[in-house]
């Protein structure tokens, strides 16, 4: 499966864009993040419970921009790893995606 998300240039660094994709029929909900510069998408699904990280607004950094954060729980992922550093399900790491990018997309792929 190759699944186009989004355009490089319409996710500057900082920022982050909300997908969702199928999975043995059943729908995933996913995001992609550019973050320093490095492209990285996960599930879009808390390690402590399973619901979304944001509210469905597509915030997923923190306020200072240097972690993910599950606007729930309180729970910070490392961006780079997906791993929990703080909170309630610290030790635990968000589900990664792999992407690629080509003609200036970004394109989940599996």
């Amino acid at each position: 499966m190759r699944k186009k998300i989004v355009r490089l240039e319409d996710l500057p660094e900082g920022t982050t864009k909300r997908f969702s994709f199928q999975r043995d029929g059943m729908r995933v909900d996913a995001f992609v993040a550019n973050f320093k510069g490095d492209i990285v998408a996960y599930e879009n699904l808390c390690r402590h419970l399973p619901i979304t990280l944001d509210y469905g607004d597509g915030e997923f950094f923190s306020s200072d921009g240097s972690l993910f954060v599950c606007q729930t729980h309180g729970a910070f992922y490392e961006p780079k790893t997906g791993l929990c550093i703080d909170g309630p399900c610290t030790g635990a790491s968000l589900i990664p995606l792999e992407t690629e990018q080509s003609d200036g997309h970004i394109f989940l792929v599996r």
